[in-house]
């Protein structure tokens, strides 16, 4: 089960994996509305047994110093990421944010081709960057989590520092449109969609081929 909850004012979306069976979840994102995700956590009634991030901006990591503390799960970053982590105060005061002087420390390193798991659910750990250096989806069975990477309509923006628009598309070319096209995307902001989906509809991806 994958529990989507928009918060913020950036209306981000956190998610809840939970494996019902083992009674255990990961928290994926936890941004600004801490409390709230707390609450959907404790909801589940599962054992939080990791906090996953897909990239580290502001948006998706500000709820990280409550969530790690109340649940004592381990944080997991891509390690190409890790200077954005730790400038979160600066990312915070560019939007006019409050946020803690510094986040805890990261438990452990995402890795291309690793796979995190959560009870019997095991996620593959893709690198992707593009939007950021250290962004990574996260692919399951049947789902995929893009992050800022991909999302219904449009893609992640490549703007801000350490962005860049080719390798953004390249990465979801390698690492999403290689995925079968009922695959299940769930992004960082906005609905879920698809791959077949976007494949056939996304405006920035029109003219790029499958991989096989």
């Amino acid at each position: 089960m994958i529990i989507q909850i928009p918060n913020g004012v950036f209306a981000e979306n956190a998610y809840v994996i939970v494996d019902e069976r083992a009674r255990e979840c990961a928290i994926v994102d936890p941004g600004e509305e801490a409390g709230l995700i707390l609450h959907k956590v404790e909801e589940t009634g599962a054992r939080p047994v990791g906090i996953w991030l897909t990239h580290a901006h502001v948006d998706h990591v500000l709820g990280v110093p409550a969530v790690a503390q109340r649940t004592g799960a381990p944080v997991w970053l891509h390690p190409a990421d890790r200077p954005l982590y730790d400038a979160v105060p600066d990312q915070a005061a560019w939007f006019g944010l409050g946020a803690p002087d510094r986040l805890p420390i990261p438990d452990h390193d995402m890795v291309h081709g690793e796979h995190l798991a959560v009870g019997g659910l095991r996620f593959e750990v893709r690198h992707a960057p593009g939007h950021s250096p250290g962004s990574v989806c996260l692919v399951g069975p049947g789902v995929a989590l893009t992050g800022d990477v991909l999302f219904a309509g449009s893609i992640g923006r490549t703007d801000l520092p350490g962005g860049d628009f080719e390798m953004l598309i390249g990465s979801i070319e390698r690492e999403l449109l290689t995925l079968p096209d009922h695959t299940i995307l769930y992004s960082g902001h906005g609905p879920e969609t698809t791959v077949g989906r976007e494949r056939q509809t996304n405006p920035f991806l029109k003219g790029l081929s499958r991989i096989a």
